[in-house]
């Protein structure tokens, strides 16, 4: 039996979007994890302090010399990891547990042109030279390999079970109901076109949802004042699989609230408001149009008829996967 590290990146997170990866990877990997013993860390709150190698020796050492870790999802690779509060909550001072970790559809988040030499030193202590790393759109597949590691776009975790046979069950039509997202974050808001987007949906469906992902989003639709005809969803993902068990749709600009409305077999229309959205609509074509354009574009998609067609290389996933069958195979 293999020993196997995972970083959980719901863990501590503020944003359900991280728990809606993580519960898709490990369904995705239950292949690889349930015949082995796997130990989980946080990836947003710090992994151990360096001061506990003095008392937790032997936990530390099973911990670094675990078989295989495996980093889950979410924009976790910056240029810059000096940033005040990286959501890979690591330094060079406490990598022991992390080094030689697998990227499991990671991407990555724009803070500065080239990636630094204190970042460099990091990534080369974190990232493990004899695997093929996940990454989940191509400009992390990019940055990745620049530093000299093996990279293949696997697309993220939360789309590999999202092949035709799913799709083909997702309605084509619209819904008599709506649930909606928006993001609270400062770089993120847009007064006008997220009001303009809620007036649409009131507009054009009988029963309108709001589910915040993160507790703050609900503070902003106070703040754009469209409480009034709006029934609000308790932020957590249980609470959001339940309500997406009726017929509706899903709109807006939480990507993976609205690849989660996907996977529960719901007509969804995604509003890009950053890379994130628009690296992954490059390659896996998921239904998203451009938050800027919600004003000539948005009315009339949701009035049309249109299928779901997400595009997955199972080739690419396959072969990142295989890498694991033999390391990972538990004695009988």
């Amino acid at each position: 039996m293999k020993n196997i590290v995972i970083f959980d990146t719901s863990i501590a997170s503020l944003n359900m979007g991280d728990e809606i990866i993580v519960r898709s990877t490990k369904r995705n990997m239950k292949d690889l994890f349930s015949k082995n013993y796997c130990m989980t860390f946080p990836t947003h709150t710090p992994t151990y302090y360096k001061f506990q190698n003095l008392y937790a020796k032997e936990y530390i050492e099973t911990y670094s010399k675990a078989d295989l870790k495996f980093v889950c999802g979410s924009n976790l690779l910056f240029k810059n990891m000096l940033r005040p509060m990286p959501v890979w909550n690591i330094n060079l001072f406490n990598t022991k547990v992390a080094n030689a970790s697998i990227l499991l559809g990671v991407g990555s988040g724009e803070n500065g042109k080239k990636i630094n030499f204190y970042t460099k030193s990091l990534y080369k202590k974190l990232l493990n030279k004899n695997y093929i790393h996940s990454v989940r759109d191509e400009k992390t597949k990019i940055m990745v390999e620049s530093l000299g590691y093996r990279a293949i776009n696997t697309g993220c975790p939360t789309l590999w079970s999202l092949d035709e046979e799913h799709c083909k069950k997702i309605p084509t039509k619209k819904s008599d109901s709506v649930i909606f997202t928006l993001t609270h974050y400062e770089y993120a808001k847009n007064v006008e076109k997220d009001s303009l987007m809620i007036d649409i949906l009131k507009r054009n469906y009988n029963n309108v949802y709001f589910w915040p992902q993160c507790v703050a989003d609900y503070d902003y639709l106070v703040e754009l004042g469209q409480e009034k005809g709006v029934t609000v969803v308790t932020p957590n993902l249980d609470s959001y699989e339940s309500i997406l068990q009726n017929d509706m749709d899903y709109v807006g600009s939480r990507l993976h609230g609205g690849i989660f409305a996907i996977q529960n077999y719901k007509r969804a229309i995604i509003l890009a408001i950053d890379n994130r959205a628009r690296e992954i609509k490059k390659t896996n074509h998921i239904p998203c149009i451009e938050r800027d354009e919600l004003d000539v574009k948005l009315e009339d998609m949701i009035k049309s008829d249109f299928a779901t067609e997400i595009y997955l290389d199972k080739d690419k996933i396959n072969t990142w996967k295989n890498q694991f069958i033999e390391s990972t195979m538990a004695y009988e």
